[in-house]
């Protein structure tokens, strides 16, 4: 479903709706673009992933559906739905998905 953000304030949404899969694709919608923080919903689709990378601020994944690897500061984790990691700033991370993939992921800027 494709919500316009505004219509997201004080309404119930399902979080797997916030994004859609794509062939070929990994999908992001931003939910919250504040100074303090941002909150984004990723889509990705099987054989998707991101490449390992640094962010300058604590990031937190929440898996929505589906299940992925996700090494930080080289120690490998795997995810499923319903559980959630920190990522500390500046630690090398990655996410690969070993299936198709929601997360939502939460940035706290200090």
């Amino acid at each position: 479903m494709n919500y316009d953000p505004k219509s997201l304030i004080g309404t119930p949404v399902d979080l797997s709706s916030l994004t859609e899969y794509q062939p070929g694709s990994v999908v992001s919608r931003m939910v919250i673009n504040k100074k303090s923080g941002t909150v984004t919903a990723f889509a990705f689709e099987a054989g998707e992933g991101l490449s390992e990378h640094t962010a300058p601020y604590d990031a937190m994944v929440i898996v929505l559906e589906g299940e992925a690897d996700i090494p930080v500061g080289g120690v490998p984790h795997h995810l499923k739905k319903g559980q959630m990691i920190i990522m500390p700033a500046n630690v090398p991370h990655a996410v690969h998905p070993t299936t198709r993939f929601k997360m939502m992921l939460v940035m706290i800027h200090e």
